[in-house]
């Protein structure tokens, strides 16, 4: 009866600790993906702000829609290229915190 209470004690230890590891893993990737969305959010809206000022002193249609149509790829392009990045930081985030657990499941197997 003792073996079993320690046994137990040290498995609720050992899934504590684990649990800890998990949330630091959880705190670092989710510090990961704000600072990134905050560096997409800025950069983005420096460039709609550059491409502003360039469609306020065009002097003709044609250049307006030029400038228009860079831009829209330009955004289009920074998009996917951020999508792509975030889903890799959450794939990493998903990954890290649950290492921790890896070797719980394997004891208990």
């Amino acid at each position: 009866m003792t073996q079993t209470y320690e046994d137990f004690s040290k498995y609720g230890k050992d899934f504590v600790d684990t649990g800890l590891k998990s949330f630091a893993s959880l705190s670092k990737g989710a510090q990961a993906i704000a600072t990134e969305t905050t560096d997409y959010t800025k950069k983005s809206f420096e460039s709609g702000a550059a491409t502003f000022e360039k469609l306020l002193g065009v002097k003709s249609l044609e250049k307006a829609v030029e400038i228009q149509t860079d831009y829209a790829k330009q955004a289009y392009e920074g998009f996917v290229a951020e999508a792509t990045k975030l889903g890799e930081l959450y794939a990493e985030l998903a990954k890290d915190a649950y290492k921790p657990f890896e070797s719980l499941v394997a004891k208990a197997k």
